[in-house]
């Protein structure tokens, strides 16, 4: 049990209906609402309660259940997002979304309504985290969940269909995890370093769904679903998210050169070597096949996978980067 929790928390396991049956109810859980993406999520939350303590302003009452708030509505919306699209008839004959992971509805594991029971329990949990989170600070906390709402329950249809989901993510993972976290968790404090930190942060999980949405551009294209690949074309899309990886960099350093924050934050650079191969992948076209030496268990996933496997090594970075910062302004 333990096991597959730890895998499922790592990476989105490949199940058969049989071994499926035998899961305990975590385990579907963590499967079904791909819960090997969470850590983006999580550390969205622990950015924005660091910056909190920086300030002297931290509350583990308050922190706690916005980190889990923020969890259990990212589980939510990806859960709601299989429900959407399976609705619609996108994720049915062996669409990209089948191929990489177990799909709850598609792949016969769930019926509609035990999933969506899994939706609503995770939803209300979410909801009772920020219910919570708003008794203990005041009601201008009520601005963040309903922001949160509107992502949650539009991202899938129509932000995503329009592409205008991209922007989602850079709102939802930068002003409104990072800096909403740290604003509940200060009483209300927001600034321009604050925001420029969250925005550092949060191109990464966007260069996630840009990789994501170029692996399956073709399909999406051909189902209608216009996602901002589909819009700019196969061409443009790598280099945008390549700069939003040198958008990353130099707003560190903008953080750090109007000393804002200390140097500290430049740890970041390490990946440099990480961020000069993933060019070397982005600047070619998209391979039909699993190229030699690629993971064919891992395919369609491709591109998603080296921007994932880039944001989270950046991402941690990052945040050992806001430990050692916040260390250092707080001590001398």
């Amino acid at each position: 049990m333990l096991t597959m929790w730890i895998k499922a928390l790592r990476v989105i396991p490949r199940v058969s209906k049989e071994e499926w049956d035998r899961l305990d109810v975590i385990s579907r859980w963590l499967i079904a609402s791909r819960a090997a993406v969470f850590i983006m999520t999580a550390t969205a939350g622990a950015v924005g309660g660091l910056l909190a303590w920086r300030l002297g302003e931290f509350s583990w009452a308050v922190f706690l259940p916005a980190l889990a708030g923020i969890v259990l509505a990212h589980a939510t919306n990806n859960m709601l997002n299989d429900l959407v699209d399976y609705k619609k008839g996108i994720d049915h004959n062996n669409y990209y979304r089948a191929q990489y992971g177990p799909h709850p509805l598609e792949h016969g594991l769930l019926s509609r309504n035990q999933f969506l029971g899994y939706i609503v329990v995770t939803g209300l949990l979410a909801l009772a985290c920020g219910a919570w989170v708003t008794w203990l600070t005041g009601w201008e906390t009520l601005w963040l969940i309903g922001a949160g709402l509107f992502f949650l329950l539009f991202y899938t249809w129509p932000l995503k269909y329009i592409g205008l989901g991209e922007l989602s993510v850079v709102f939802v993972w930068g002003p409104l995890m990072v800096g909403g976290t740290s604003f509940v968790v200060t009483g209300g404090h927001w600034d321009a370093a604050i925001m420029i930190v969250a925005l550092v942060y949060s191109f990464g999980p966007t260069t996630v769904l840009l990789g994501k949405h170029t692996d399956k551009l073709e399909m999406d294209r051909e189902k209608g679903v216009r996602t901002l690949p589909v819009v700019i074309g196969e061409k443009a899309s790598p280099y945008l998210t390549q700069g939003l990886w040198i958008v990353q960099y130099a707003m560190v350093l903008l953080l750090v050169f109007t000393r804002e924050f200390t140097p500290a934050l430049l740890i970041v650079f390490l990946t440099i070597p990480h961020f000069l191969k993933m060019c070397k992948v982005f600047l070619v076209p998209r391979p039909l096949q699993p190229p030699a030496g690629y993971d064919p268990q891992a395919w369609p996933l491709y591109l998603v996978a080296y921007a994932f496997g880039f944001t989270r090594k950046f991402g941690l970075l990052f945040l050992l980067g806001v430990i050692c910062d916040a260390i250092l302004v707080r001590v001398f």
